[in-house]
């Protein structure tokens, strides 16, 4: 079973994130792209549900048009864990 981290550890892993920030109403960590274009934003959710895929952990992701915003949590834990970490520090791989 995977266990959810920690306040502790929660707050230490987004730290090391790009733009990553707690949701205030649940056990979630969110962040919100802007892209030039609909061809650049479906562009980089193709590559995030390629490895979402290949992790077997897929975001809540919103878009329109250029804008892509992203939750994480792992469901099966009710909050964050080193999925959702691993996840997003992929995510801010490819928008470096």
């Amino acid at each position: 079973m995977i266990q959810k981290l920690t306040s502790e550890e929660r707050a230490r892993q987004i730290a090391s994130l790009r733009g990553w920030h707690a949701v205030a109403e649940r056990d979630a960590i969110q962040r919100k792209f802007e892209f030039a274009d609909f061809n650049e934003a479906f562009g980089f959710m193709t590559r995030v549900a390629i490895k979402a895929q290949e992790m077997d952990h897929h975001p809540e992701w919103f878009n329109v048009y250029n804008k892509v915003d992203i939750t994480l949590s792992t469901h099966e834990a009710n909050g964050v864990t080193e999925r959702d970490i691993a996840l997003a520090a992929f995510i801010d791989s490819i928008t470096a």
